[in-house]
Order: C-alpha cells, then structure tokens, then sequence
C-alpha cells in the first residue's frame, strides 16, 4: 500500500508525492482543518490537546486522517507495513489510535526534528483500530517531511517505535522494513549494485525504482515543472488496477495521488478512480481559530466529465450539522470499538494461555500415571 517519495531540492522547494494503494475505494475528500481544534488519544481519552497549526487532510471515509500538510510545511502520510507490531500496552503509557496518529503530529508539529523528540521522549504506544473494511486489521507506519527537506520514517517492531531520521531517507513504501529497504536496494544499477531497476510492483522493487528516478530529476524552473517531475515518478511506482494479492491490500491497485509542494504550501491531489487533478493553496484558505472544517468533497463532485478541477480553494464548503454529528458519531464508535477490540484479543490471548496450560498439566498428569 503506497509509495512517498520526497525531492528536497527543487529549485529552492520541497516536493513530495505520494500514491495511496488499496484494494477498494476509501471515499477519501479532503478536510480544511482550523487552528484550536480539541481532540484526544482515540482510545482512552487521556492525552487531550488543542491544534496549534491548521492543516489539510486526506481522510479515508471522513474519519481517518491519511496524508496532509500543516500551514508550517510539516506533512506526514500513512502508509501500509506488514510487519508491524505494536505490543501490549500498558494503560499508563502515552497511546494514539491509528486514527488520530497523524493528526496529532499535524497539529502539533512545524518541524520533523520536533516529533522525532517528542516521538523518542514519550515513547508513544501506536493503538491498531478495527479495520473499518472488513479486512485485515491495519499495520501502518509513518512517514514525516516538512519544508526544510528533514524526513523521518516511524515504524514499530517489537511494541517500540523505531524512528529513521534523516534528509537522505527520501523514498518509503511498505515490506520489508526500512532498515531492510535500505540494503535491498543496493543491489541494483546506479545504486550500488548491478541488476537492472526492477518493473515490478512489490514493495522492494518500488523502492528500487522511486529512489532511482528521484536521484535523477533535473532542477525544475517552476513549480509547475517541479510538480509535474514529482507525479512523472510517483506514477512510476503506482500499481495498475488489478485483482488484489490475498492477504496483501498493499499489493493493491493506486486509488489516488497527491503531490505537496512544502515551500509554497500547495496540495494537489489526482484520483485514479475519478480521473482529475485538483490542488489547494494554504495563502487562500484561513486557519484561524474559531473557523469551521470545512470539506472539499471529492467523492461526489471529482468526476472526468463536469466534475472539480484545477484550483479548488475556494471550494470547501461546510458539511452541515447533521454530517458534522455523524462524523462525530463514527469517530465515537471508533473508540469504542478499539477498546472491544483489545479487550476481546486480550481475553483471546487469556483463554489461550489457560488452553495451553491446561494441555501441559494433563500431560505432565500422563506421564506421571505412566511412571
């Protein structure tokens, strides 16, 4: 599931884009979000906060923040690792749901320095939601870039976050792990290695790819030249439609595209499921606090024929109350439904273990009959 490419020297502005995969469509629209928004942990309710910064956000079904930049140039993006695993959790650790682990940093942050410290001092615990699909329960990590050309990649193994931090670590996408991708890549043809780039659309052959052509972008003379560079890579590496692996929603088709202009802080975004390009410059939007979300609602008005296109900052409108409570009605059940979650697979796991207890003693029990 995806790929993010980050090019930290375009003519004086930071580039990044990015390809969201996934074997079914999220309903993704994007959201204007204010300055002074109060959220909390999504699980507990023990970590509250106010946003600092406003920012605009990728949402899937209007309750998942994805993929967005802040009004500071701090831009974060969800991506899929299989190999995640966020451990048991005690209740008195600091602890983000998957569905607000981004936001927080978006509302947080102006600089990837920032969170990397606040990530290692607090040593956030990352907790799994229901998959609101269906399918398999999320395994993500976190990849983090703001205007100055910093990046950081967060993934968690073994119930602790590992964080990458540096300006060189500029293409992420899914399995195997980062450390890994990094030697994988070696192998190839003006990366180290001698085999040619690969054409495939597994994870590691992405990589491969995305970091090969980044590496060989000419400086752009405007930012229309630099965007359009950016979106010549990221479809590179996106994924056709096709059937999805078993098991492996990251093996998915792309069902979007973004590339975000750090410097002049401007968000495009393309749908390959409704084909068009729309962008959002932050200069034309207002974060203040005190000002509402607003929606730019691309799953009913992005279409080829008649739909949104080109500039669309003037275009959020507000949800509407009802939305608004139902957004809020689902965000409620998230929480919920995280906290059955757990508790369900803990007593799963306590069952288990008296399972196999049980098991040991009745055969401890035979062998002591049979001496």
């Amino acid at each position: 599931m995806c790929t993010r490419v980050v090019w930290p020297d375009a003519n004086g502005s930071v580039i990044v884009g990015r390809n969201m995969d996934f074997h079914m469509d999220l309903l993704t629209n994007l959201w204007k979000l204010p300055r002074g928004m109060k959220r909390n942990d999504g699980v507990h309710g023990k970590l509250e906060w106010e946003s600092k910064y406003g920012s605009v956000v990728a949402m899937a079904f209007d309750l998942v923040a994805v993929d967005g930049m802040n009004e500071k140039g701090f831009a974060g993006h969800i991506l899929w690792l299989a190999e995640s695993q966020y451990g048991e959790i005690d209740q008195s650790e600091t602890q983000l749901s998957q569905a607000v682990w981004l936001q927080y940093y978006l509302d947080n942050f102006a600089t990837v320095a920032e969170a990397v410290e606040w990530t290692e001092k607090n040593d956030v615990r990352i907790v799994q939601i229901p998959d609101p699909t269906g399918k398999s329960t999320p395994t993500l990590h976190l990849a983090l870039n703001d205007k100055s050309g910093d990046s950081a990649i967060i993934e968690y193994i073994d119930g602790k976050a590992k964080v990458y931090h540096s300006r060189d670590y500029k293409v992420m996408t899914n399995s195997p792990t980062f450390d890994q991708q990094l030697e994988l890549v070696k192998q190839y043809e003006g990366l180290g290695g001698e085999k040619t780039i690969p054409g495939g659309t597994e994870a590691a052959q992405r990589f491969a790819r995305a970091t090969y052509y980044e590496s060989r972008l000419t400086k752009p003379k405007t930012q229309l030249d630099a965007i359009a560079a950016m979106f010549s890579v990221i479809r590179n590496a996106a994924q056709p439609f096709r059937e999805p692996d078993p098991g492996k929603p990251d093996a998915s088709q792309t069902i979007w595209q973004v590339v975000l202009d750090l410097t002049n802080l401007r968000y495009v975004f393309e749908s390959t499921t409704r084909p068009n390009i729309v962008w959002v410059d932050f200069d034309k939007l207002s974060f203040k606090k005190g000002t509402k979300e607003l929606k730019l609602d691309l799953v009913g008005r992005l279409s080829l024929e008649g739909g949104l296109a080109g500039d669309c900052s003037h275009k959020f409108t507000d949800a509407g109350e009802f939305v608004n409570f139902a957004l809020d009605t689902g965000r409620t059940f998230i929480e919920v439904a995280t906290t059955a979650y757990h508790e369900i697979e803990k007593l799963k796991a306590e069952i288990d273990a008296e399972r196999r207890s049980r098991a040991a003693d009745g055969v401890k029990s035979r062998e002591a009959e049979a001496a």
